[in-house]
């Protein structure tokens, strides 16, 4: 069986360098997880932590941005979460409905015209 990976875009790893150089906070990682809920039965969320947890699956992008100088980003997602994001891609936004972090996710069935919840 093999282990799909969850694809980070450009756009997301310099979006997340850019907020750990501006709290001034290399350690910092985007965590992406899925909580029931939503107009179509499970909501993507996110938000950074310091710190991941033992069981978390980390997907490392390194980073060569212009304005913020090189490293690297860390995408922690939970055990629970992994199996609803497997294969997905994480990218980020800037449009007429603002700046926020977008999934591309083929293992949703439905998603909603938002874009931010689905059925699985």
């Amino acid at each position: 069986m093999s282990t799909q990976s969850v694809i980070v875009t450009d756009a997301a790893a310099i979006k997340v360098w850019s907020l750990m150089q501006e709290e001034e906070n290399l350690d910092l990682c985007l965590r992406a997880y899925i909580s029931g809920g939503g107009c179509s039965g499970f909501q993507y969320n996110f938000t950074f932590e310091e710190n991941p947890q033992e069981d978390d699956q980390t997907f490392k992008k390194a980073v060569d941005s212009d304005e913020e100088g090189e490293g690297a980003v860390t995408l922690l997602i939970d055990p629970m979460s992994y199996p609803y994001l497997k294969g997905a891609t994480i990218d980020y936004a800037d449009d007429i409905n603002g700046e926020r972090f977008v999934i591309n996710n083929p293992n949703a069935k439905t998603t909603c015209g938002c874009g931010s919840s689905f059925s699985g």
